[in-house]
């Protein structure tokens, strides 16, 4: 049975209720569990935007401790697992999780469902299971690759120096993802990535000198850890956003969207919240709206990202509908 936000005060995952909408009926399920990029803050706020403004009934999980109080650096937990059994769509930002089998297995099942699948940012190496660790999934340690369409690579810009510029692929400039979708920027690094032959890229990103959007391009050759050769940090472009499909071994398809970026304080831009929601109605094969409302549901202050500096304290319930968290640091 499903229960809406209201209804979760002591429960250690959320749900909104959905207005009218073109996603009534589609549930799509957001799993938070990085330690870094703050994704316990940033996919309450799309689920509010992707309930509230198109209808799509929303849950979103997280890494909790104990006590039921959010804890990204915790990689074994993952609250409300049982909402995966009823997931038309997955949205995950997840790094190097490791969740008991009982937990894993319902991920697994969903995959093998064929739902659309989201990844943002260090989802491409999401799981990480240790030769020690006794599991039936230590296949998914190469999910990132395998499925996503790339594992961790290398920072290609500077972390926390050299922010994102998003450029749109020109063969893709018609891509029902990039509907209404003129300006993506980040402040989170370029990660290294080449994306398979079968991936469709849709956004590179140009790395910049600074932290603001206007800064300018950064000029300096960097050597690529995927064969050693030397080349200018902007020529090519790494790939930040792409879409591929996935069959998987149950012999499903799996409609796949990836972006390297994602942090919490990347989803500032309107313009990568818009491709994260068209990539939803893309995933389900609905119409992609002209430009989709992506507007903030309750105001948005995220934490800049880093390890061990998350906010403390914090229930899923703090981001029930109308419940803002004060300014992050």
């Amino acid at each position: 049975m499903f229960l809406w936000s209201s209804a979760l005060a002591d429960q250690d995952w959320i749900a909104y209720e959905p207005k009218d909408g073109p996603g009534q009926g589609k549930h799509v399920v957001l799993i938070a569990g990085d330690e870094e990029y703050r994704s316990e803050e940033a996919l309450p706020m799309l689920a509010k935007i992707l309930s509230q403004h198109h209808g799509f009934q929303t849950s979103v999980l997280f890494s909790v401790n104990e006590e039921g109080i959010v804890d990204p650096d915790d990689q074994t937990s993952l609250s409300g697992a049982e909402q995966l059994k009823s997931a038309d769509v997955i949205i995950m930002a997840l790094r190097f999780r490791n969740w008991p089998d009982e937990k894993m297995k319902l991920f697994v099942d969903a995959v093998n469902r064929g739902v659309p699948i989201i990844g943002l940012r260090t989802s491409t190496h999401a799981f990480r299971y240790e030769d020690d660790r006794e599991t039936s999934y230590r296949s998914f340690n190469r999910f990132g690759k395998e499925v996503l369409g790339e594992d961790w690579v290398s920072h290609w810009g500077r972390h926390k120096r050299e922010a994102t510029r998003g450029v749109i692929e020109p063969s893709a400039a018609d891509d029902p993802i990039l509907r209404g979708v003129n300006d993506v920027f980040g402040d989170s690094d370029v990660y290294e990535a080449y994306p398979p032959a079968d991936a469709k890229i849709l956004i590179r990103g140009r790395v910049l000198s600074g932290m603001k959007p206007d800064d300018p391009p950064a000029k300096y050759t960097k050597r690529r850890r995927s064969d050693r050769k030397e080349q200018d940090i902007n020529d090519p472009m790494m790939p930040v956003a792409w879409t591929r499909v996935q069959k998987n071994e149950s012999g499903t398809e799996n409609k796949i969207f990836c972006t390297t970026m994602g942090a919490a304080t990347d989803l500032q831009s309107e313009g990568l919240r818009r491709m994260v929601v068209n990539a939803v109605y893309a995933g389900l094969g609905m119409d992609v709206p002209e430009r989709a409302n992506v507007d903030y549901v309750d105001p948005f202050y995220p934490t800049m990202y880093g390890f061990d500096i998350f906010r403390q304290g914090i229930r899923p319930s703090d981001h029930a509908l109308g419940k803002v968290l004060p300014k992050g640091e």
